[in-house]
């Protein structure tokens, strides 16, 4: 059986994309997603990503890692479902939809997708990171130099070295370059190695730059290996509201397999 696909990357964090919208796709096939993220012997992504239809709502966003099971939010994926969304004409330049973790209102102007995610009501301070969850948990340590850090292995010791163990985290590795510029590195469960950009990666980062009084700044701009993001928020108490994920979302090619 033929499968139509689209590709689309948000900051070098690519998708395979699926029209789900006739349910005709298995979403308990593990092994078939999980070949379909394959660089080698399928198409190649960090995720996959089914847009379905939804009873109120523009749209649902069904998200899985490339491991083959379904994960937790993605923010850069929801920002690709929005452009994927606005390509196939269900919406046009704002949207209401649901992902796992709730409802998420978006705007997409040209490719630049601004994704509202959800209020962080709660963070952990320790000697050496942060950890709090932006749809997604995630631990967030400085560093001084990342170009010399070997993500994949001192990430994959954090990420499943206590205190996450089973569940594990996702490890992000962060320098200052001013009071409104960080720069990024990111190893994403799921995918078990670096990837060029995380989404609810850079979210948690700005957040927690602000926390610890890295920055006052409401208005953080993020250097990740695959271009630049942007975090916007509004402190509330111990935690933040109104958090938008703004960046671009471009559709690299359609295919069959």
């Amino acid at each position: 059986m033929k499968q139509t696909f689209y590709k689309y990357q948000g900051t070098g964090n690519d998708f395979v994309m699926i029209d789900n919208r006739d349910l005709s796709f298995d979403k308990n096939d593990t092994k078939r997603i999980k070949f379909l993220c394959d660089r080698r012997f399928g198409i190649g992504a960090d995720g996959f990503i089914l847009l379905e239809n939804h009873d109120t709502l523009d749209f649902k966003m069904v998200y899985f890692n490339s491991d083959g099971n379904e994960s937790s939010m993605c923010g850069n994926g929801g920002r690709c479902i929005v452009a994927f969304a606005k390509f196939l004409e269900i919406i046009d330049n704002s949207t209401s939809f649901e992902a796992i973790d709730g409802l998420h209102h978006a705007q997409i102007e040209t490719d630049t997708v601004k994704l509202q995610m959800q209020d962080v009501k709660y963070l952990e301070k320790f000697e050496s990171h942060v950890f709090l969850n932006t749809g997604s948990p995630h631990h967030v340590q400085m560093e001084t130099d990342l170009t010399q850090l070997d993500i994949k292995k001192v990430g994959s010791t954090i990420r499943y070295g206590a205190p996450y163990n089973k569940v594990g985290s996702n490890v992000n590795f962060v320098s200052k370059i001013s009071d409104e510029l960080f720069s990024v590195r990111t190893y994403e469960r799921g995918v078990e190695d670096e990837t060029l950009s995380c989404g609810t990666g850079v979210t948690a980062v700005a957040l927690a730059m602000n926390y610890i009084g890295e920055t006052e700044k409401k208005l953080i701009t993020l250097n990740v290996e695959g271009g630049t993001l942007q975090v916007s928020f509004e402190k509330e108490g111990q935690g933040y509201k109104n958090i938008w994920l703004i960046g671009p979302a471009v559709q690299v090619f359609k295919g069959e397999i």
